[in-house]
């Protein structure tokens, strides 16, 4: 079974209480749990939660989220070339609201065969990204 992409959206939807998406995304986390699936991310999507969570939450959550959260996912770290590559798809698609997290995300999901994303960033379905099914497979 394909890993499922694990988006910084979902993340802040999990940690952040008052995220209009928290129900939503404590039900998807549990479903995941439950059928076992993988969570795969990448460096870029830690780098971005923690940054979001300390600004949003402080310390106790990136710190929470650091060492309860993130042992649960298997993460690709970003090298020079998978950057670039992100790059040039960011500047390809010439969308304001796209960021470099997003097309690097997408590059690996591709690389991947990864077919879904918790995620809760409208990108990730454009891009053709299914939400995960509510049932244990």
């Amino acid at each position: 079974m394909a890993p499922v992409f694990f988006d910084t959206s979902a993340a802040l939807a999990l940690f952040v209480p008052t995220d209009m998406s928290h129900q939503k995304a404590k039900q998807i986390f549990a479903d995941l749990r439950a059928r076992t699936a993988v969570l795969l991310t990448t460096s870029y999507v830690i780098l971005e939660t923690y940054a979001l969570l300390g600004r949003r939450l402080g310390p106790a959550a990136v710190r929470a989220f650091r060492e309860d959260f993130v042992p649960l996912l298997e993460i690709v770290w970003v090298d020079p070339d998978l950057h670039e590559r992100g790059l040039d798809l960011l500047l390809a698609r010439s969308l304001r609201d796209l960021s470099l997290v997003d097309t690097v995300s997408f590059l690996v999901a591709r690389a991947e065969g990864i077919r879904e994303a918790f995620a809760f960033d409208g990108h990730f379905d454009e891009e053709g990204l299914a939400k995960p099914s509510n049932r244990p497979r």
